[in-house]
């Protein structure tokens, strides 16, 4: 045990010592080799819940079961949660982007197992979300905790929040290349040679952790047919229905979560959900889980066992009964996905907008050969329609196209996997310009973009900008005691408080040098009739952007900021944001 401790007390003052170059290489290699291993966790996590709940069901009437199963893994994820970690780790991608906007990339360390432990729960229950989210979370946690350890600035902090999410995408997909661009393409602020090596060394080598302990297959067997040109332009179909899709995913699911937010008390809220899930379940048993079973069944043309339930008896042998039991699939799977959620539970939108997409290029497919106008490969748009789904609402085209022909092995259908991307996303863009990640932090200003001028704006923070060595004085104070004030001053602003600190105006140097050298006013003007108020307040924690905008507005160079109270905290400088700015951007600056 001795040896081990100095082989790793020698291993960290080597790495220590190493430039920050190599440095970050071989912590690259590290985050990768973790993520990896986080990976192969959760999938047998899921495997083993899975197993022990359903491993035994052997007929039809078991799935009665279905109903009870995913309410009790919501509540075991619910308590696990509000109990043991006692912080919100839902949503996964979007926490991701709102440590890299407003916690300089930081990531607390509980997130480097919790998010797998409530998701193993929720999804092995059958909680209707997708596990990538949750280990992105976790992969990103990784990569932050380890640099913060080696004391990595924030610029290294964020490229390794990004290995550790690369290297989890390509762990849970086998996919390095789509590691690569989901994390260029959805949380990285720039494409450098600084930053490409270190991801390329995190993906590669999570890819090859799970490729060892997971096998080397892909992780969606296909049967799909050669490309035939003439398909095309029902790809364009494909690919309009897409982008409509996406809009409803994106929306609803907003809708949803903010209505059912609406239940205060989480335990109600959970037993709603829970209800409302297990019968959506009960109906459509693909909305149990992840759902990847009935998605590779339509992958390989097999939707009648996709679709086979003993509840719907001799109808689901119908083509017509199996397109409409799809579609309400599609529909209904967003409501599962958010009751899911909002229940308690644990997990993504990543795999619920892989598996909308497999369904609607098979509603697709399935309703133009039963139009009769033409015949197309079901699986061949099942394939290509989760390239569409994922392109529009994630906003990612390219994470879409190499995503999918890499867990597919269907480079064979690169063209349309490129055309129905495009399309889909051109198709979302004229509605929706956020992707299902960033929407919520669009709508609070905390949305940190690829413009770097927008991106380091998001990243000022303006707590840290508040100046506070202005002097104060009482509105019932005489303007002689305002000239003592201002003789021991540098500033040339004067807020006035109140005797329980609110802001009632502010008296300026400007404004009263014609008066403040006449002795006989000294005890008979009072400053509140002295004082103005300013044209524009600040409120604690408001956006940059909204700053910038008031300065515009009132073309002053201070403004007072206050808290919600009214309660006078200091003072912001157009000079002060100007000098933050550049100094931020300075960090930015490609090495």
């Amino acid at each position: 045990m001795s040896k081990l401790t100095a082989f790793i007390q020698n291993s960290f003052l080597w790495l220590r010592r190493l430039p920050q170059r190599q440095l970050i290489i071989v912590l690259a290699f590290v985050v990768g080799l973790l993520g990896g291993l986080a990976v192969v966790l959760l999938k047998h996590a899921i495997h083993l819940v899975q197993w022990m709940l359903t491993g035994w069901f052997y007929t039809t009437a078991d799935s009665l079961f279905f109903l009870l199963y995913p309410g009790i893994g919501m509540l075991i994820a619910l308590l696990y949660v509000k109990y043991i970690v006692k912080d919100d780790i839902g949503h996964g991608v979007t926490k991701v982007l709102h440590a890299i906007s407003r916690k300089d990339s930081k990531i607390k360390r509980h997130n480097c197992y919790s998010s797998i432990a409530a998701s193993s729960v929720t999804i092995g229950m059958g909680g209707s979300v997708g596990a990538e989210a949750p280990i992105v979370y976790t992969g990103a946690a990784l990569g932050s905790t380890l640099a913060q350890f080696f004391k990595l600035d924030y610029r290294s902090i964020t490229l390794m929040l990004g290995c550790g999410a690369a290297g989890a995408v390509a762990g849970i997909f086998k996919a390095p290349l789509a590691g690569i661009i989901f994390t260029l393409e959805i949380l990285m602020l720039d494409l450098s040679l600084a930053s490409i090596l270190p991801l390329l060394v995190s993906s590669v080598t999570a890819t090859a952790v799970s490729y060892l302990m997971l096998g080397n297959t892909v992780s969606f067997s296909t049967a799909i047919e050669p490309f035939v040109f003439g398909d095309l332009p029902y790809y364009l179909v494909l690919a309009v229905f897409c982008g409509f899709g996406a809009l409803y995913f994106t929306r609803a699911t907003l809708s949803i979560e903010q209505r059912l937010k609406r239940i205060i008390n989480p335990f109600r809220r959970w037993m709603f959900c829970a209800l409302g899930l297990g019968l959506l379940i009960f109906l459509f048993p693909p909305l149990y889980g992840e759902g990847y079973d009935y998605l590779s069944a339509l992958l390989n043309g097999n939707s009648a066992a996709a679709a086979g339930s003993a509840l719907y008896g001799d109808f689901s042998e119908n083509v017509w009964f199996i397109l409409l039991f799809f579609l309400a699939v599609f529909f209904f799977k967003v409501l599962s996905m958010s009751f899911t959620n909002a229940g308690g539970g644990v997990g993504g939108t990543f795999g619920p907008t892989l598996f909308m997409g497999g369904i609607a290029g098979f509603v697709v497919a399935r309703l133009l050969n039963l139009s009769g106008l033409c015949t197309v490969p079901e699986a061949n748009f099942a394939m290509v329609g989760m390239a569409g789904m994922m392109s529009a609402v994630m906003v990612a085209p390219l994470t879409a196209i190499f995503l999918i022909a890499e867990i597919t092995g269907g480079y064979a259908l690169l063209m349309p996997l490129m055309l129905v991307s495009a399309v889909s996303f051109l198709t979302i863009r004229g509605f929706e310009k956020h992707s299902i990640y960033t929407k919520r932090l669009a709508l609070s200003g905390d949305l940190i973009t690829h413009n770097k001028d927008k991106a380091v704006l998001t990243l000022l923070q303006l707590d840290t900008l508040i100046e506070k060595d202005f002097i104060s004085i009482s509105p019932d104070a005489s303007l002689g005691e305002l000239v003592k004030i201002i003789s021991r001053s540098h500033r040339n602003l004067f807020p006035v408080l109140d005797n329980e600190g609110t802001l009632v105006g502010v008296v300026s140097l400007d404004d009263i040098r014609k008066v403040m050298f006449d002795t006989q006013r000294y005890d008979t003007t009072p400053v509140h009739s002295l004082m103005k108020m300013p044209e524009a307040f600040v409120r604690s924690g408001e956006n940059m952007q909204s700053v910038l905008d008031k300065f515009e507005s009132t073309r002053a160079w201070n403004l007072p900021v206050i808290d919600e109270a009214g309660l006078y905290l200091g003072f912001v400088s157009k000079s002060k944001i100007f000098s933050s700015y550049r100094n931020l951007l300075q960090q930015f600056s490609d090495e």
